[in-house]
């Protein structure tokens, strides 16, 4: 039984590991950098907060935003329940590693001879970055509770004393707190893909690399490049057009009147 990492992990699984960190390093950095410079999800929909703070404040009743408000809290719910679950198994493997060992075995395309440190080692990052999951998925929890009280707290309509700036930057404010907490629910999602390509590394440190590119390919896509990104942008931007799923069809068509058909 290997008692060093050297022994546990060949050359290519360090590189296949050393790619992996890297990979999600590279793009938690440069997905930061660029929604300041360049059109993306996280850039529109800060847009389409700021107009729903601001039109909130035009309303008495908010039982509306209320509720969209708990929706997106339990959307996080959700994803911290189920990330407990999930380490809850992975620490049951932990408890069971030569049967593990055994299944990964039996795998096709998997390694030849595995290692039950190195097994180990692959199940344990794997607990850390659920772990990691977890405490976003909970901090954006808290985080829409406090939206949920700004919500509560926000000056009336026909509320004296509230300056028209006051307004505004309560608007502006309340966005952002929205903003911190879509913006850890979006790191822990991150977190399960990277999970799942790590999964790719009890096959081969080959599929491991390939997997950690294509999931780093994904989230760039559909942050910066994808359709509803596209449609979303259209929304606010009338020099943007998007069809949407029928290319074919004009969706200005809808408002016209049906043209009486020929005899």
């Amino acid at each position: 039984m290997p008692s060093t990492l050297t022994e546990a992990f060949s050359w290519l699984d360090w590189i296949a590991l050393g790619w992996f960190v890297l990979s999600w390093a590279w793009y938690y950095e440069y997905s930061r950098r660029r929604q300041r410079n360049r059109r993306c999800l996280a850039g529109i929909m800060h847009g389409y907060r700021y107009d729903w703070m601001k039109r909130l404040l035009d309303r008495e009743a908010r039982i509306a935003d209320a509720t969209i408000m708990t929706h997106l809290e339990r959307n996080g719910a959700f994803f911290a329940s189920s990330t407990l679950l999930i380490l809850a198994a992975l620490f049951g493997l932990l408890g069971a590693t030569d049967r593990a060992l055994a299944v990964v075995v039996d795998l096709p395309f998997a390694v030849h001879e595995p290692t039950r440190l190195g097994l180990e080692l692959k199940l344990l990052l794997l607990v850390m970055i659920f772990i990691y999951a977890f405490f976003t998925f909970t901090w954006s929890m808290r985080q829409y509770n406090f939206c949920a009280i700004l919500i509560g707290s926000a000056p009336l309509p026909n509320e004296s004393g509230v300056s028209a700036g006051a307004r505004k930057m309560f608007a502006i404010q309340a966005a952002n707190v929205i903003d911190l907490a879509a913006n850890q629910f979006n790191y822990g999602l991150r977190s399960y893909y990277f999970g799942l390509a790590l999964l790719s590394w009890f096959l081969h440190p080959v599929l491991f690399i390939l997997s950690t590119l294509a999931v780093v390919a994904i989230l760039y896509r559909r942050e910066f490049h994808s359709k509803t990104l596209r449609a979303l942008t259209a929304g606010r931007d009338l020099r943007v057009s998007f069809r949407g799923i029928l290319q074919d069809d004009d969706p200005l068509a809808l408002d016209k009147p049906a043209q009486p058909e020929e005899k």
